[in-house]
C-alpha cells in the first residue's frame, strides 16, 4: 500500500469513527435507544416480581433475579454511557492489548457495582439517608464528578498525542557521542554498572497500572442508578445479600457491552495502522490519540453539562 493510500485509509477510519460517534450520541440511534429503554422498563417490572418471589422462598427465584439483573445491566449499557466512552477512547488512542482492555472493562463495571453497594450500605447505616438523598448523591454529585474526570482523561490523551506528533516532526539524529553507551532498555550499564533509568518493561508496567487505576476510577465513581434502587428495595425487604448479588450481576451485564466496545476499538486501531511503518506509523498513532482524546473531551463535556 502506498503512503498516500495509507493516509487515506487513516482519514477514512477517523471519519467513520466521527460519524458513528455523532450518530450515536446526537440522537441518530433513537429507535435503538428507545428499544433499550423499553427493555429496561420491562426488566425492572420483572425484577420487582422476582424480588417478591425470592422473599416468598420460591424455587429458582434467586437465579431468575440474577438473570434479570444481568439483562438490565446489558440494556442499560446499550445506550450512551460513560463506560463505553472512556474504554473506547482509551483503546483507540493507546496500543492496549485486547485482553487487557477487556479486563479493564470488566473490572470497571464490577467496581461500579461495588460503588453502588458502598453508597447504599454507607448511606443507610451511617447517615440514615433516604431514597431521595441516595439517588441525589449518585446523580447530582458522583455523576458530574465522573463525567468531569472522563473529560480530563480525554484531555490527557489529546495533549499526549499532540506531544508525540510534535516529537515526530522535531526528531533529528544526534550529532554528539557519550563517553559510554547506556543500554537501550534502560537497565544496568555494562560500562559503569549504574542504572540510567527504568527498563522499558518497568516503564510500561508503571504506565499500565497508572492508566488502569485512572480508567477504572473514572467509571466506578458513578454508581448505576438501577443498582442503587435494587439495593434500597432489598435492604427494606431484609434480603440485602440478594441486592448485592444482583448489583454485581448488573455489572457483568454492563461489562458485556463494554467488552464488545473494547474489541471493536482495538481491532479498528490495529487495522488502521497495520500497513504503516516508521515515522508514518508514529504520526498516524499520534493522530489517532489526538482524535480519541478530542472525542472523549467533547462528548464527556456535553454529558457533564447536562448533568449539572
Amino acid at each position: 500500500m502506498s503512503k498516500s493510500m495509507r493516509w487515506i485509509a487513516l482519514v477514512a477510519a477517523i471519519s467513520l469513527a466521527i460519524a458513528a460517534a455523532y450518530f450515536w450520541f446526537m440522537g441518530g440511534a433513537e429507535p435503538f435507544l428507545a428499544w433499550a429503554a423499553e427493555s429496561q422498563r420491562q426488566v425492572q417490572n420483572a425484577m420487582a416480581r422476582g424480588l417478591r418471589s425470592l422473599r416468598a422462598g420460591e424455587p429458582g427465584a434467586l437465579m431468575a433475579l440474577l438473570t434479570l439483573c444481568f439483562s438490565y445491566g446489558f440494556f442499560h449499557a446499550a445506550g450512551p454511557g460513560h463506560g463505553k466512552l472512556v474504554i473506547g477512547g482509551y483503546g483507540l488512542g493507546k496500543p492496549v492489548p485486547m485482553l487487557r482492555l477487556a479486563g479493564l472493562a470488566i473490572t470497571a463495571s464490577l467496581a461500579q457495582a461495588a460503588t453502588a453497594v458502598l453508597l447504599v450500605a454507607g448511606g443507610l447505616s451511617l447517615f440514615d439517608w433516604r431514597r431521595e438523598q441516595l439517588t441525589s448523591a449518585a446523580e447530582d454529585v458522583l455523576a458530574p464528578v465522573s463525567y468531569g474526570l472522563i473529560a480530563l482523561v480525554g484531555l490527557w490523551l489529546l495533549l499526549r498525542g499532540g506531544r508525540r506528533l510534535l516529537r515526530t516532526w522535531q526528531a533529528e539524529p544526534h550529532g554528539h557521542h557519550h563517553d559510554h553507551d547506556a543500554p537501550e532498555d534502560g537497565g544496568e550499564c555494562p560500562t559503569c554498572g549504574h542504572r540510567h533509568g527504568p527498563t522499558l518493561e518497568e516503564a510500561a508496567n508503571m504506565s499500565s497500572w497508572r492508566d488502569a487505576v485512572t480508567i477504572v476510577g473514572t467509571v466506578a465513581i458513578r454508581p448505576c442508578t438501577g443498582a442503587v434502587f435494587l439495593l434500597l428495595l432489598t435492604w427494606r425487604m431484609g434480603i440485602l445479600w440478594a441486592g448485592i448479588a444482583g448489583a454485581f450481576a448488573m455489572g457483568l451485564g454492563t461489562a458485556l457491552v463494554t467488552v464488545v466496545m473494547a474489541v471493536a476499538v482495538v481491532t479498528l486501531r490495529k487495522r488502521t495502522l497495520a500497513q504503516m511503518q516508521g515515522t508514518g506509523a508514529l504520526r498516524a498513532a499520534a493522530a489517532l490519540e489526538i482524535f480519541a482524546g478530542t472525542v472523549v473531551v467533547v462528548l464527556a463535556s456535553q454529558i457533564f453539562m447536562r448533568a449539572l
